[in-house]
């Protein structure tokens, strides 16, 4: 795996009711500055999103965030980055991250982080890209999804080489360790193959 630059987080626009989330998402932001990367995210100002951001502006780090205009007009658009790209769809928001960011990463959220989470997971399955995607399992926040994805393994829908596409933590800095040591799996016709 290449030097990682930039690191793209995923996460909710909620704080969530656990203050163990916020207290990731803060440990994330500081982690990342520690180690000389940028930051990638959705570019909003609430929740673990902002929670995120401002650590890391904070601690004097790069924040770059990518907002639908639909988004900022509400104004939740994070106005204190490092640069704020504003783009037209929610498809144009998760292309331009992907290109932006070195590996990805996913706190605790809702249906718009697992959505963002799954399609650069799949992105990886099918060898678009070669980036680590991990899940920051905040206080068994992702039990069940990994508990999910080892059911689909076990039921033949997801080969055993492509569900170790998915690494977890509990620990931002362990978490960037597994990614720095990541290689991805090679990909081949695998498609209606059983594969050990």
């Amino acid at each position: 795996m290449s030097e990682m630059k930039r690191v793209c987080v995923f996460c909710g626009s909620n704080p969530g009711r656990r203050p163990e989330y916020l207290e990731a998402a803060r440990e994330m932001g500081r982690v990342l500055v520690e180690r000389g990367m940028g930051l990638v995210y959705g570019g909003g100002n609430v929740g673990l999103m902002g929670a995120v951001a401002d650590t890391v502006l904070a601690a004097g780090g790069e924040a770059i965030g990518v907002i639908p205009r639909a988004l900022m007009e509400r104004e939740v658009g994070h106005t204190g980055l490092t640069r704020l790209h504003v783009v037209g769809t929610m498809h144009e928001r998760k292309a331009m991250m992907a290109d932006l960011s070195d590996g990805f990463v996913a706190l605790p959220g809702g249906f718009g982080t697992f959505e963002e989470f799954c399609e650069v997971l799949t992105w990886s399955q099918l060898g678009f890209h070669p980036k680590p995607c991990g899940l920051l399992n905040v206080a068994g926040y992702y039990d069940t999804l990994l508990a999910l994805f080892d059911h689909a393994t076990a039921e033949g829908f997801v080969p055993g080489k492509h569900r170790s596409l998915v690494i977890q933590d509990t620990d931002p800095a362990r978490l960037l360790d597994h990614f720095a040591a990541f290689a991805p799996p090679t990909t081949s016709k695998w498609i209606g193959r059983e594969e050990r």
